[in-house]
């Protein structure tokens, strides 16, 4: 019979699955072990070995022999559902996890940096690329910069499923990892629709705050085909994806100088910096802080999707080296 998430066992499991889920890279049952004591979770690494092979027969974890293993998607949705009561607040603590781990310097453009991942049908990808070339065109996302993998290889911490190309995208989340290096703490308020008239921010017309939701936001409004992407890439009016996030009033000149920076790279997104203490895109912001709108760094699938092409999109999904990356253009 089916055991219960109150079970021993399953507490274990999905324990093991939480390490994994945190990792870009596989791990081996020393490293889980290790990891998990970190949390208090106390399990040799033949019990760790145990509950693996359990992750394995669900479809919850992909070995990948010496290297150890991987979460699937499987995986992640359990641990999603599994600890939903407790992760309120789960995707900001995400958040700011993967801005720690970035460790790209645009100056040498060097290191790792933070992706979202799309899963597109083969037949359907040439389809999906054309799809999205007037919002990479209009500059509505991140970057233009992007990776590809096949079936079986990996982005981030997403392995591609059989029959599926995946499709990296920059994550907006660089810019803050960046910011982190240099000493300027962020506050990740929301992830929205935002209204776009004369191809400049008008105001958020739906949000979801980061500290009340275990889901990405992007993710969500995709899904419920909120957006008019490629409309607004077209016209310059329409409702794209979008975040808030809000830094130090006297950090302005640390940002202005990633920004430059990071856009001689290849990596912008930022859409509309505020005043200190003053309200931006209509939205309020705290006494002594700078308000900053960005792009979401989906909208380019999201176009894809107005179209009707099914795209399943991890958001915030792992790390990658800069190095990977290549030219949207390029495709």
């Amino acid at each position: 019979m089916e055991q219960g998430f109150g079970s021993d066992t399953e507490r274990k499991t999905i324990s093991i699955l939480k390490v994994l889920s945190a990792s870009s890279e596989p791990l081996g049952s020393i490293t889980i072990a290790r990891e998990l004591e970190r949390e208090g979770v106390f399990l040799s690494e033949r019990a760790v070995r145990y509950h693996l092979r359990i992750a394995d027969e669900r479809g919850y974890t992909q070995p990948l022999g010496r290297d150890g293993r991987m979460i699937t998607k499987a995986g992640l949705e359990e641990v999603r559902q599994a600890l939903a009561p407790e992760q309120m607040g789960f995707l900001r603590d995400k958040l700011e996890m993967l801005a720690f781990q970035t460790t790209f310097d645009p100056g040498k453009r060097t290191g790792k940096l933070s992706i979202n991942t799309s899963l597109i049908d083969q037949d359907k990808f040439r389809g999906a690329i054309s799809a999205m070339k007037d919002a990479f065109k209009a500059g509505l996302c991140v970057s233009d910069l992007v990776a590809t993998a096949q079936e079986g290889e990996k982005l981030g911490s997403v392995i591609v499923p059989s029959g599926r190309i995946g499709l990296a995208t920059v994550c907006s989340v660089v810019v803050y990892g960046v910011l982190l290096k240099a000493g300027v703490p962020t506050e990740y308020k929301f992830g929205g629709v935002l209204e776009v008239r004369d191809s400049k921010p008008r105001r958020f017309v739906s949000v979801i705050a980061y500290a009340g939701t275990s889901l990405d936001p992007s993710e969500q409004f995709i899904r419920a085909r909120m957006t008019s992407v490629s409309a607004t890439a077209k016209t310059g009016n329409g409702k794209i994806l979008g975040v808030f996030r809000a830094i130090p009033a006297p950090a302005r000149a640390v940002l202005e100088e990633k920004i430059t920076l990071l856009r001689e790279v290849g990596i912008g997104g930022v859409y509309a910096v505020g005043n200190a203490s003053e309200p931006i895109c209509q939205v309020p912001i705290g006494l002594n802080r700078i308000g900053i709108v960005q792009l979401g760094g989906l909208n380019p699938v999201a176009a894809a999707v107005e179209v009707g092409i099914e795209i399943e999109s991890i958001a915030e999904s792992g790390l990658i080296d800069f190095q990977q990356l290549q030219s949207f253009w390029e495709l």
